[in-house]
């Protein structure tokens, strides 16, 4: 019996950058994530197992709150003008944000930062998965999102993996101005491809991007 897989692994431009956006930002926020609560016990004064769950619990509470009023909004806009401008101004957000929590020193001063960090997360969210959901390719939607997902998986282990090994070698710091790099990394992504967002009215259809298909067989 012979099992035989294609995996095609066309997508469309915009897909594609979008995906290339995601993987900068997460792989970004990907080397927080194993110590910023160690990062909490340890350089915030007073700080407590209580202040890390209230940080996570302002990040969420704002992010919920937010992000659906700003979704119903874009979703009224004709266009994706008003998407591409709210996917740039929370990438921003979030590359000075990154920069900030390395000057935290009190507990007040990391839940501000968290309001900011929830705010840039709620803008990012509607309007990265409304463009990217609008361009979607044709009878292959579970496969675009999930090569998003795989891509995102791939660099958030990555970037988990050395995010402990460069706050120890390199302290906190280190770690935040990485991750805000990568965040406004992904901000410039986007300017490398503002007129498939952005068309103008005589523009043609743009490109599609082909790589070649991966064939497994097995026997």
């Amino acid at each position: 019996m012979k099992v035989k897989i294609d995996i095609n692994l066309n997508v469309n431009r915009v897909v594609k950058y979008l995906i290339m956006v995601d993987l900068f930002l997460w792989g970004g926020w990907g080397f927080v994530q194993p110590m910023f609560s160690i990062f909490i016990l340890k350089k915030i004064e007073g700080s407590t197992l209580t202040t890390i769950g209230l940080a996570g619990a302002v990040y969420w509470v704002v992010k919920s709150l937010v992000q659906l009023p700003v979704a119903s909004y874009l979703d009224k806009r004709e266009g994706e003008k008003d998407d591409f401008y709210a996917l740039v101004v929370s990438l921003l957000i979030l590359g000075v944000v990154a920069f900030w929590f390395a000057l935290v020193e009190k507990i007040w001063q990391l839940f501000v930062v968290q309001f900011f960090f929830a705010l840039g997360f709620a803008l990012y969210t509607p309007a990265w998965s409304g463009i990217f959901s609008r361009h979607l390719d044709s009878e292959r939607h579970s496969f675009d999102w999930s090569l998003d997902s795989t891509v995102l998986g791939l660099a958030v282990g990555v970037s988990g993996a050395l995010g402990g090994l460069l706050a120890q070698l390199f302290g906190f710091s280190v770690v935040f101005m990485v991750a805000g790099l990568l965040s406004l990394v992904s901000a410039l992504v986007l300017f490398w491809v503002p007129e498939l967002v952005l068309p103008k009215p005589s523009s043609s259809p743009p490109p599609i991007f082909q790589p070649k298909s991966i064939k497994i067989t097995q026997s």
